[in-house]
């Protein structure tokens, strides 16, 4: 019989500078106005010359640990979802347990761009239902802005730096209740960021491009995927735990767009009042975005006990991720 598991506690951290839509219009063509009506994005947490996607995450992960009551002792397993790590070993999840002195805990990172936190939280739910470990700490944490090409104004108003944590634990009561995980590496091209090791052929046919090692989107190819595949698997993950989109008492999905949100929403017939935004003060944070949202939902009070939760993410690769949860 497999151990239920629930999420024990959630955390945040983003930032103290804000890069609004008023200070891009001083550094490319576009406008506030534009970028509202597109996106709904008004501004952005940016980090400074000094932090690292370490610091955040250890940030965000501190906060989750002080609501959660539990010692650093009790943590036995630390995922961290990047595409940001500021090394590409040791990985960011190693370097948090350094600085939050988790000795009793193993360690590693995933790569799943916006989907990486609801991919990190299935490995840890596996981990714990098995009976391999009792408690997780996953954490999606980013600072996208160091990959941000800031004269390209297609992507540079999309984008901010962030982290949210949560602390998964073996439960007596059936917490969460299912995932919906997919990838599509054949379009994988129309979202990516090139890193080190490249051969000498791909190198001299990219580095004089302006985006070389900076993120790279075809936005509307991108848009496509994204208003399809947001519906897709929520639908599935519903079908696999027997509810259906009226079962959803609140909707988190992944803070890219608003004309995104609002299009998956009405195909899924969810009323906007049940679906969580906050991407007007934080943008696209990528694998931070739906454990920050997570977090301030429940700040706000939007999330109550025996709550049906849903969330879900979409990102480069291309991947997809969806998560059933049940409030307890």
């Amino acid at each position: 019989m497999k151990q239920n598991v629930k999420i024990l506690s959630t955390g945040r951290f983003v930032p103290e500078k804000i890069l609004s839509n008023y200070d891009l219009e001083k550094m490319v063509e576009t406008s506030d106005e534009w970028i509202t009506q597109r996106t709904g994005i008004k501004e952005r947490r940016i980090v400074d010359g000094r932090t690292s996607t370490t610091d955040l995450a250890v940030q965000a992960a501190r906060n989750a640990m002080q609501k959660s009551g539990i010692s650093p002792d009790e943590i036995e397993l630390v995922i961290v979802a990047t595409v940001t790590p500021e090394m590409f070993f040791p990985s960011t999840a190693c370097l948090v347990q350094k600085e939050l002195k988790l000795k009793n805990a193993f360690a590693f990172d995933i790569s799943a761009a916006c989907s990486g936190f609801i991919y990190g939280m299935a490995v840890a739910t596996q981990f714990i239902q098995n009976g391999f470990c009792k408690t997780a700490l996953v954490i999606g944490a980013e600072a996208l802005s160091k990959i941000t090409n800031w004269s390209d104004r297609s992507t540079c108003v999309l984008f901010g730096d962030g982290a949210g944590a949560a602390i998964l634990t073996a439960s007596s009561e059936e917490g969460i209740l299912g995932f919906e995980l997919g990838s599509d590496g054949e379009n994988g091209l129309l979202l990516y960021c090139h890193a080190f090791g490249l051969s000498d052929l791909s190198y001299s046919q990219f580095k004089d491009m302006p985006n070389f090692r900076k993120i790279y989107m075809d936005g509307n190819e991108v848009y496509k995927f994204a208003v399809k595949i947001m519906p897709y698997a929520v639908e599935k993950v519903l079908e696999k735990v027997g509810l259906s989109s009226s079962d959803i008492d609140v909707f988190i999905p992944h803070q890219a767009n608003i004309r995104i949100i609002e299009s998956a929403a009405k195909r899924l017939k969810i009323p906007m009042e049940k679906v969580f935004v906050n991407l007007h003060k934080y943008g696209n944070t990528s694998a931070a975005s739906i454990p920050i949202a997570l977090d301030e939902a429940i700040e706000e009070g939007r999330i109550k006990k025996g709550d049906r939760i849903v969330l879900v993410g979409f990102g480069g690769g291309l991947t997809w991720a969806s998560c059933a949860v049940k409030w307890i």
